[in-house]
């Protein structure tokens, strides 16, 4: 005769299957962190290289040039941490055999994307009218909003790193000279600190 306790538990793990995201790895996390450490490197040589001394503390005009070699990098930062997070989540599906496009994902794409889309537009306005000093805080703020709404459809985990990205870019956006070192802060070290304890927490 079943323990009924354990039929319980097995019912709780098939409701937590059915109503949240749990493909999730750690890893996707740890390889977004790294590849924006490496995103930050790359923008402080293009400073170097036009003769910007970031860390002087005196207001600098970018150039036309400068300008779009940090925007075309950003981009590149961007699909190489989604292309990692992907790849990472359907390693973890296959060898968990779960299906990785159901209703669940939707509804935690939905509530993901809105703030992330609301807060690319933004920042491109700010681009667009040389604010470049918020577009970093910009980015850890909506990126933060969008990690603590989504969390409702995978692990609640991922509120408290959108907690400490809208913290640091509230922190930010008061010291917009320095918002290459928040931004490192926040999608590097964050994440690789956060993917490493997911990974262990849910490997």
């Amino acid at each position: 005769m079943n323990d009924p306790k354990d039929d319980l538990q097995h019912i709780r793990q098939m409701m937590e299957r059915s109503s949240r995201f749990i493909s999730l790895n750690g890893l996707s996390g740890v390889a977004a962190g790294v590849i924006a450490l490496l995103g930050a490197a790359i923008a402080y040589g293009l400073f170097q290289q036009h003769g910007i001394d970031y860390f002087s503390g005196e207001r600098y005009i970018y150039n036309y040039e400068l300008e779009w070699k940090l925007f075309w990098l950003a981009i590149a930062i961007l699909v190489c941490a989604v292309g990692a997070g992907i790849f990472f989540t359907i390693q973890k599906s296959k060898k968990n055999g779960l299906k990785i496009w159901n209703s669940t994902t939707r509804l935690l794409l939905g509530h993901l994307l809105v703030p992330l889309i609301a807060g690319g537009l933004f920042c491109l306005a700010l681009f667009y009218h040389g604010l470049f000093g918020l577009v970093a805080p910009a980015t850890l703020l909506f990126y933060g909003l969008a990690l603590i709404n989504a969390a409702k459809y995978t692990f609640s985990d991922i509120q408290y790193l959108g907690y400490c990205e809208v913290f640091l870019g509230v922190i930010a956006s008061f010291i917009p000279g320095y918002g290459l070192v928040f931004w490192a802060l926040g999608f590097g070290m964050l994440h690789i600190l956060y993917g490493l304890l997911m990974y262990k927490k849910y490997k």
